[in-house]
C-alpha cells in the first residue's frame, strides 16, 4: 500500500493520492475513467477532504495571535495577555467663551452633552462634554445685588469632544449570565463615566476604570472594560475580593460619547449650542451673542485600533509588564497612555552628545499632527511616572523631521501611453503611497533609493526608466530679532562637493542688512569638516557672490550636523520664521537616526515626464535623445 501524503492540501493532489491508493487494490477498476461512478465518488471524497483540511488549517491559524485574521479572535487572544484594543477616539478641541446673563446666581453650570457645532471642510460636526462644568459668575461693574444684575461667567480652556453624548442604564439582576454591553462601535471609551446607585439610594457612586488589579481592594469602586464581538464593549465589575461587588437591585448609569473619529479633526468655526443653568437648575438666556475663541482646533481623532496594530502592541505591552525599562517598553506603554501615538523614538541619555546619564529622551509623532502641546507632554510624563524606574528622568522633545525631496525625470514610450500629464499624476500617486508607508513614515524609518526608482518604473507600462536625485532638508525655526545659536542634525552623512555648495538654504535677513542672504559651506582640507558662510548672490552675470560672514558656523559632513554661531535673524523668505536648509546625502538610502522622523516631501519635489524617443522608435540611433543629469545643479541657492 503506497504511503499517503497528509500534507497535500490541493484538490488535485488529494485526488491523485486517492487514486494511487486504489491502484494498489485490484478489487476496484475504472477509477481512472472520468465518466465512471467510482470516479465521481473519488471527486466527492477529494472535495470533502480538501474542505476539511482547509477548515482545520483556518481553525489552527485563528488560535494564534500572529496568524489570526478575524478581529474577534485577535481581540480574544490579546485579551488573554491583558491587552484592550483602543476604541475609536474623539477629536478634541480647546475653546473659551463668556456667558453674560441677568440674575442672582453666583455660579452657573455648563450642562453635559451638546456644547458646540463646528465645521470641517463644509461639513458640520457636533462637539460635547461628558460632565457638567461649573464656573463662577461675578457681577459686572456697576451691577447691584438683588436686582438681577448683569453677570459674566467665563469658561476658559474647555476641552470639548467631537460627537454626541449618550446614556444607558442597567438594573443588576444578580444573575451570573447578566452582561453589561455597550452596543455601539463608535464609542470613545476614554469619555466613559460610570455611576452605580445602590438600591434605595438617591445618589450614585462614581466608579473608575482600572487596567489591572494592583492596589485594588474589596471596597474599591472600579470597573474594567473589554472589547466584545462586533466592536462592542463590555463592562466588568468587582467580585467582592477585587473590587466592590454589585448587589441585586443596584442601578448602573453610564454616559459616553459616540464619535466620527478622524473625520472630526480640524474642526473649527464653532458656534455655541449648549445649555447653561443657574444654581437652581434653571436654564439661562444669554444677553449677548456668544463668541467662541478656539485655542486648539480639533485634533487627535482616530479610528478603532486596527488588527495589525493589536498584533504588534499586545505582546510588547505584555512583555513590558507595566514597567518602562527598554525602548520597546516605552514604545508599548506610551501607545497605551497616549493612544494617538503614531511613532515613538526612545534615546537613552548615554547615547546623547554630550551624555546625560539617568535621562531618557522621548520624541512622539501623533497620528494627526506634527507636534504635541505642552499640556499633552506633561500628561504623558505624569502617567509615565507610575511605570518608570526610580532615579530615571524622562524628557519629551519635539520631533525632528528630516524631509526627503526628489527630483525625478521619468522617460516614457508614447506609443504605449501618450498622456504625459496623466503619467505625472500616476507617478505622484505612487510616490505618495510609498511616502505614507510604515517602512518610511516613522522613527527608525529608511528611504530605499532602489525601491523608489522601482516604484516609479512600475507605475505604468509606458515608463521605460527614470533618473532620480535625492535631497535632504531640515526646517530651522529661528527666533526673529533675537541673537541665538542654532544646531541642525540630519543624521546622514553629507556628500562633499569640492567647491562647496553641499549645504543650501532659503533666504533670510540679518541685523543691519535689509538684503536677503543665504547659507553655504566651504570644505576644509581634512575631508570631514567645513565652514558655514553667509553670502549674497551675484547681482549681475559674471560677478561673484558677496560673502557677508565667512565663518558663520561649522558643518560636520560625516555626522551630518550644522552649527550656526550667534546671529540675529530678522525675516525669512519661507515664512513662519523658517529657514529651509538642504544638503546632498552621501548615500541615497536615507535613515531616520535616533529621534529623526523621515517624511517624503512631494510638495517640494520635482517630477518631470520626458518622451523616450529610442523606445518609441522615433530616433533609432539615439541622436537627439534628451538626457537628464544624474548630478545636482551648481546653484548655491536653494531652488
Amino acid at each position: 500500500m503506497p504511503s499517503f501524503k497528509y500534507t497535500n492540501l490541493n484538490f488535485d493532489q488529494i485526488k491523485s493520492s486517492i487514486k494511487d491508493y486504489l491502484r494498489s487494490n485490484s478489487e476496484f477498476s475504472d477509477f481512472d475513467f472520468e465518466g465512471s461512478n467510482i470516479s465521481l465518488l473519488i471527486d466527492v471524497l477529494a472535495y470533502n477532504t480538501y474542505l476539511t483540511a482547509f477548515n482545520s488549517n483556518m481553525v489552527a491559524n485563528e488560535s494564534f495571535l500572529d496568524s489570526a485574521t478575524l478581529r474577534e479572535n485577535v481581540v480574544s487572544l490579546a485579551r488573554n495577555i491583558g491587552y484592550v484594543p483602543r476604541s475609536r477616539k474623539a477629536a478634541e478641541a480647546i475653546i473659551s467663551f463668556e456667558y453674560k446673563f441677568n440674575g442672582n446666581s453666583t455660579t452657573v453650570s455648563l450642562k453635559k452633552g451638546l456644547v458646540l457645532v463646528g465645521s470641517v471642510e463644509k461639513t458640520s460636526y457636533v462637539f460635547s462634554i461628558p460632565e457638567d462644568i461649573v464656573a463662577t459668575s461675578p457681577i459686572d461693574t456697576g451691577g447691584v445685588v438683588g436686582s438681577n444684575p448683569p453677570r459674566t461667567a467665563s469658561f476658559n480652556n474647555i476641552r470639548v469632544y467631537q460627537g454626541s453624548l449618550l446614556s444607558k442604564s442597567w438594573v443588576v439582576s444578580g444573575s451570573t449570565d447578566q452582561r453589561f454591553i455597550i452596543e455601539n462601535s463608535n464609542v470613545d471609551i476614554d469619555t466613559l463615566t460610570v455611576n452605580v446607585k445602590k438600591s434605595g439610594a438617591t445618589a450614585g457612586l462614581s466608579f473608575s476604570k482600572v487596567d489591572n488589579i494592583v492596589n485594588v481592594t474589596k471596597d474599591s469602586n472600579i470597573y474594567l472594560i473589554q472589547e466584545s464581538p462586533n466592536e462592542t464593549y463590555e463592562l466588568l465589575f468587582g467580585d467582592g475580593l477585587f473590587g466592590s461587588k454589585l448587589e441585586q437591585g443596584d442601578t448602573i448609569e453610564i454616559n459616553y460619547i459616540t464619535t466620527d473619529g478622524k473625520f472630526g479633526n480640524e474642526g473649527k468655526n464653532f458656534t455655541f449650542s449648549g445649555d447653561v443653568q443657574d444654581d437652581s437648575n434653571n436654564s439661562l438666556i444669554s444677553t449677548n451673542i456668544i463668541s467662541v475663541t478656539t485655542s486648539q482646533t480639533a485634533r487627535n481623532g482616530a479610528e478603532i485600533e486596527a488588527i495589525d496594530s493589536v498584533r504588534y502592541f499586545a505582546p510588547r505591552l505584555y512583555s513590558a509588564q507595566n514597567r518602562a525599562v527598554t525602548p520597546r517598553d516605552y514604545e508599548a506603554i506610551i501607545q497605551k497612555i497616549y493612544p494617538n501615538t503614531e511613532s515613538v523614538s526612545v534615546v537613552g541619555g548615554e547615547e546623547l552628545d554630550p551624555p546625560e546619564f539617568g535621562t531618557v529622551v522621548l520624541s512622539i509623532k501623533p497620528v494627526n499632527g506634527t507636534f504635541l502641546s505642552d499640556f499633552t507632554k506633561q500628561n504623558i510624563l505624569n502617567d509615565l511616572k507610575s511605570y518608570s524606574i526610580a532615579g530615571i528622568n524622562q524628557r519629551i522633545e519635539d520631533l525632528k523631521i528630516l524631509y526627503i525631496e526628489l527630483n525625478t525625470t521619468a522617460y516614457y514610450n508614447n506609443t504605449v501611453f501618450d498622456d504625459a500629464n496623466e503619467l505625472k499624476a500616476e507617478v505622484i500617486q505612487s510616490l505618495t503611497t510609498y511616502g505614507n508607508s510604515t517602512n518610511l513614515n516613522k522613527f527608525g524609518g529608511r528611504f530605499k533609493y532602489s525601491e523608489s526608482q522601482s516604484i516609479v518604473d512600475k507605475t505604468n507600462n509606458a515608463i521605460t526608466s527614470n533618473i532620480t536625485k535625492v535631497t535632504i532638508r531640515r526646517d530651522l525655526k529661528v527666533l526673529v530679532n533675537t541673537t541665538a545659536q542654532y544646531e541642525l542634525c540630519f543624521g546622514n552623512q553629507f556628500h562633499i562637493l569640492a567647491g562647496g555648495g553641499t549645504v543650501k538654504s532659503s533666504g533670510f535677513t540679518i541685523a543691519g542688512d535689509p538684503e536677503f542672504v543665504y547659507l553655504t559651506d566651504i570644505p576644509r582640507d581634512d575631508g570631514r569638516y567645513g565652514d558655514i558662510a553667509i553670502f549674497k548672490p551675484a547681482k549681475l552675470e559674471g560677478e561673484s557672490e558677496e560673502v557677508v560672514i565667512k565663518s558663520a558656523g561649522t558643518v560636520d559632513y560625516l555626522k551630518g550636523e550644522i552649527l550656526l554661531n550667534a546671529v540675529t535673524i530678522n525675516t525669512t523668505t519661507a515664512g513662519d520664521n523658517i529657514i529651509e536648509v538642504q544638503a546632498f546625502p552621501e548615500s541615497n538610502d536615507i535613515i531616520g537616526l535616533k529621534d529623526i522622523y523621515l517624511s517624503l516631501d512631494l510638495s517640494n519635489s520635482e517630477i518631470n515626464i520626458l518622451r523616450d524617443t529610442i523606445s518609441s522608435g522615433q530616433q533609432i540611433s539615439g541622436i537627439g535623445y534628451q538626457i537628464t543629469s544624474s548630478y545636482s545643479n551648481g546653484s548655491l541657492i536653494r531652488q
